[in-house]
């Protein structure tokens, strides 16, 4: 399977924004662009500022593009704002609930962990980290000493982390349950959806 295995800060210095790709980075002292032209960044044309939206979800979530083209046919398909949908659908992978859980330090971690079959969807296990996540769903792990003490780690690691409203951790940091789909309003990432939308419906 195809995935990027470069430098992940070199993203976000080419979107000009912080993708979370890593715990402890700051854009402030990675502001230019990478690579020799870096300094000299132009003025975007309309199908240049669509596409960086396009690319900056895309890297913010680690989905390559016809996995991305497809939640874009899904969220079209869907009597909704097409937009709001897209990211609702992007925000219920269950490698980002358990990202947005803070058991976990970057998505990539917590696709890792739903990879190697270390974490449970209603006491089952899941090891798909697209698999979509619904209302009423209870997110734990593998009852293995080396993971919860990896999990208890991470969520030390996070400390002051804002777990969204739409989801709800236990008291013991090792378990959490979706409480409902998350609307606009909960979804705080720096991606306009609507050039996204255009974009594709070119």
């Amino acid at each position: 399977m195809a995935r990027y295995t470069g430098p992940r800060c070199r993203l976000s210095r080419r979107e000009g924004v912080n993708l979370e790709l890593k715990k402890k980075w700051s854009l402030e002292k990675n502001e230019t662009a990478p690579g020799q032209h870096g300094l000299r960044r132009g003025k975007l044309s309309n199908y240049g500022l669509q596409l960086r939206e396009k690319q900056k979800a895309k890297r913010m979530y680690g989905i390559l593009e016809r996995q991305f083209k497809n939640y874009y046919l899904k969220a079209v398909a869907a009597k909704s704002v097409a937009g709001t949908v897209l990211l609702q659908l992007l925000e219920t992978r269950l490698d980002n609930v358990v990202y947005r859980l803070g058991y976990t330090l970057t998505r990539a971690q917590a696709r890792q962990m739903v990879s190697h079959g270390l974490v449970r969807v209603n006491d089952k296990k899941v090891n798909i980290p697209s698999a979509a996540v619904k209302v009423g769903d209870v997110i734990s792990f593998v009852a293995r000493e080396t993971v919860t003490n990896l999990v208890k780690k991470n969520v030390e690691m996070n400390e002051g982390w804002s777990v969204p409203t739409w989801l709800m951790p236990d008291a013991d940091g090792q378990k959490g349950k979706v409480t409902r789909i998350p609307t606009r309003e909960d979804i705080v990432v720096p991606v306009n959806e609507q050039l996204i939308i255009e974009l594709y419906s070119k």
